[in-house]
């Protein structure tokens, strides 16, 4: 799945330098990927903290320093200069062939009627973004320009003032717009964005029903704790398991304990063998480290990405826990996984109310798991014949 990003408008159109700066430190402390500035501004937004800019090529001069160059302010896309009868005549156009190959460009181009509209698609041969914003036009014609830009290589950044507009961009057909430019100056609502597009990039995580059907104690062993810079909530896991075609929903250590403190951070996820969805594909859990990218699951399929802040691995007494999923139409088939034998070790029950303490765990109860048919191959999903015992 493409990669979404989230770009905050903070140009001479913003206000003052105090305003405009103020708008980039809420996107840079909200995680989005990317501001708008003027060319004159980029030294300054580099001394703020680490983050992708765009910035306008002034006609006078350009610093260079920018990660991507735009053209089209004072020229043919925001009106300033009429667009040319011909596409060839047009400056916007020039200035990308120029830079295009050398420099990471984008088009800039206001939708002000269909013409406009015609002339941002004409001048994606020759960007790495296209960025349209609405003027005239209450809704920008996305569905149009994405429908023409989706075979090209030039991704499409569509202006927008509201979370929920851009939750209408991320969506718009079945592709989305690779991004947005976000003009506002509301941090809640460049949070709201992102938890929007953060959604979007992952879509749902599909959950089925698997029944227990065996609960067993085993010897020590070395289990493995994931420590996540975010923080979880009630119904939130990670999806962990010993067979690549189902995995179980684990819950977070989020529910205060009468013998240990909640510490919401952290998945006291099982075995160090065990497999962990990690976005679209699985890694072992004995593999992560500090810095590596996880996947965060509740209880209705949602996904977000969190970091690891920290692994650890120690010996513990084990558990198994064995269940039964359906697969496909197919008869039901027998999945495992190996948990450290603790109250605080849950998984998530089928009601999504209340999770379910290993130690409490019997046969004949449901819980949450996600099924997969495709088997997997250095944890990326094949469509081959895999034995899983």
């Amino acid at each position: 799945m493409k990669e979404k990003e989230i770009w905050i408008k903070a140009d001479a159109e913003v206000g003052t330098w105090e305003e405009r700066k103020s708008r980039i430190t809420s996107g840079l402390e909200s995680g989005v990927e990317g501001v708008l500035v003027e060319d004159e501004d980029v030294a300054k937004v580099r001394a703020l903290g680490r983050i992708k800019i765009a910035a306008f090529k002034s006609e006078s001069k350009f610093n260079g320093e920018a990660d991507v160059v735009v053209y089209g302010k004072g020229s043919e896309g925001d009106g300033t200069k009429p667009i040319p009868a011909e596409i060839s005549e047009s400056s916007i156009l020039a200035a990308l062939k120029e830079t295009f190959g050398s420099k990471i460009n984008a088009g800039y181009v206001e939708i002000r009627g269909k013409e406009y509209e015609r002339f941002a698609v004409d001048i994606a041969d020759y960007c790495n973004y296209v960025i349209v914003v609405g003027k005239d036009w209450k809704i920008i014609p996305l569905e149009n320009i994405i429908a023409e830009l989706q075979h090209k290589e030039a991704k499409v950044i569509a202006g927008v003032q509201t979370a929920e507009e851009a939750r209408t961009a991320f969506e718009t057909l079945e592709y989305g717009a690779d991004g947005v430019l976000l003009d506002t100056d509301d941090p809640s609502e460049i949070k709201r964005a992102v938890k929007i597009k953060e959604a979007s990039r992952m879509g749902k995580i599909p959950l089925s029903t698997a029944r227990i059907t065996r609960v067993e104690e085993l010897e020590m062993g070395d289990r493995v704790c994931v420590d996540t810079c975010s923080l979880m909530s009630l119904g939130e896991g990670m999806l962990v398991g010993s067979q690549s075609f189902a995995l179980f929903l684990l819950h977070s250590e989020s529910e205060e304990s009468p013998y240990v403190a909640a510490r919401p951070f952290r998945v006291n996820a099982g075995g160090v063998y065990a497999y962990v969805l990690v976005g679209e594909k699985t890694r072992y859990l004995s593999e992560l480290k500090s810095g590596d990218s996880v996947l965060i699951v509740d209880a209705e399929g949602n996904a977000r990405k969190a970091v690891v802040g920290r692994v650890k691995i120690e010996k513990r007494p084990l558990m198994l826990v064995e269940a039964e999923v359906e697969t496909g139409g197919r008869e039901k088939r027998k999945c495992s996984i190996i948990l450290q034998n603790a109250e605080t070790i849950k998984l998530v029950g089928k009601d999504k109310k209340k999770p379910i303490s290993v130690v409490d765990l019997k046969e004949g109860d449901e819980v949450l798991v996600h099924v997969t048919d495709a088997a997997r191959h250095f944890g990326i999903a094949v469509e081959e014949m895999v034995i899983e015992k």
